[in-house]
């Protein structure tokens, strides 16, 4: 049967499918099981009214139920039995071999970099974009232009930076954008600005941000504030394991400074990008941050255009500077869509898994979950562990999940 064709038939069956179901079901309703007539038409009428809500829900429980109840429970048993032996029960055996793996902390220690890299990075840049663009005659081009990445998929986006980081062998022509930049390059004053004083004072802000984020988590352990609202009781042990990770950022941005200063830099020789480590997970984080900037841009622009101008003609009026007004005028108000946008794309960098699969396939110290949990499911056919490691994927999300809902529900009230 041709494609086409296909298409026809199954639009005309699901939504002549959701149509007979809504009318048929609506008639045994009001025309069977409770009639509008007789001495209780009344009653009738209200537990019509009460059950006729749920039949207009119950195609989307039931699809919820079916596609992802389901398989959370399923998984979850795949990670306590054992597939080889018939499905026999195995307790916790799965998890331990997980986490005497050296490649799942490999994967989560990458996942731990990419959640605070990327949600970081694209918010940060998405919030400049929204303001810069917003000032400039041809801000609706330059935004069409950062939204594009987004129409990309993921496996796209990746073979394009795979070009990106391309590797010719020395002695020919480099079609890689970063080899041929890197050719440039001889060892003089210019090398060392660009190759080590840059970075090393961006990994010295991005250390200083940190321990700003640190001290924002401890803060209310070290002191009191006056009308400070008491925090629910799960805050305190996020609140430590957010400083503990902090610190531990910390130190690994200070080690890679001294790393920057002390190494021998090949210059001359094309390299290999995507095979040096720690760096090579940089460079894969680059393509998910050129993505979801554009997301992180349209949401912050549409939060920025609804900040009330009286607050920000205010600011002017008592002599408030450029950088005074977006940081302590607009900034704060539009807090909550910050959150929003980190916590959003945070739940895509816990799932990524299409673009270290088409770059690295998780070779040169570029693993994560989801690409550990494919390899283990679909290539060494051990079920057992690769449900484990989907299990944790969940338990990462999960907490984030329920802080948008928190979030959601305390906006509303």
């Amino acid at each position: 049967m041709h494609p086409a064709l296909q298409g026809i038939i199954t639009i005309i069956i699901g939504v002549g499918g959701c149509v007979g179901y809504f009318y048929f079901s609506n008639q045994l309703l009001d025309r069977v099981l409770f009639p509008a007539t007789g001495k209780n038409a009344g009653r009738n009428i209200n537990r019509a009214n009460q059950i006729r809500p749920w039949l207009f829900l119950f195609p989307a429980l039931f699809a919820l139920g079916l596609y992802l109840a389901y398989p959370v429970f399923a998984t979850l048993w795949l990670s306590l039995s054992d597939r080889s032996a018939g499905g026999a029960f195995v307790g916790l055996a799965n998890y331990t071999q997980m986490f005497g793996e050296p490649k799942f902390w490999e994967a989560m220690r990458n996942n731990m970099l990419w959640l605070v890299i990327v949600p970081a990075f694209s918010t940060g840049f998405g919030l400049l974009a929204a303001q810069l663009t917003d000032r400039i005659a041809w801000g609706g081009i330059a935004k069409s232009l950062i939204f594009m990445p987004m129409a990309i998929s993921f496996v796209g986006a990746a073979v394009i930076w795979k070009l990106v980081y391309d590797t010719r062998p020395a002695g020919k022509d480099q079609i890689g954008v970063l080899n041929a930049v890197w050719l440039s390059f001889d060892g003089g004053f210019s090398s060392v600005l660009v190759l080590k004083i840059v970075p090393a004072l961006l990994l010295a802000a991005f250390a200083a941000f940190v321990l700003w984020c640190v001290y924002q988590a401890i803060r209310p352990f070290i002191k009191t504030e006056l009308g400070h609202r008491k925090a629910e009781w799960w805050f305190t042990p996020l609140r430590i394991v957010l400083a503990l990770v902090g610190i531990w950022l910390v130190w690994l941005s200070l080690g890679s400074i001294f790393s920057l200063f002390t190494a021998t830099l090949p210059y001359g020789e094309p390299q290999t990008w995507l095979t040096i480590p720690f760096w090579n997970s940089i460079f894969l984080m680059t393509v998910l941050v050129w993505i979801q900037t554009g997301f992180a841009m349209v949401i912050l622009s549409a939060a920025i255009r609804g900040i009330p101008e009286e607050t920000i003609e205010a600011a002017v009026i008592d002599g408030a500077n450029p950088f005074q007004i977006f940081f302590k005028i607009k900034v704060p108000q539009i807090m909550g869509t910050i959150v929003v946008v980190w916590t959003t794309i945070t739940i895509v960098v816990l799932k990524v898994f299409d673009i270290v699969f088409a770059m690295t396939n998780g070779q040169w110290e570029t693993q994560v979950l989801a690409n550990y949990m494919y390899d283990k499911l679909f290539r060494a056919n051990d079920w057992g562990v690769g449900s484990a490691s989907a299990m944790i994927i969940m338990l990462l999300v999960t907490p984030i999940l329920a802080w948008n809902v928190y979030n959601a529900r305390k906006e509303t009230r």
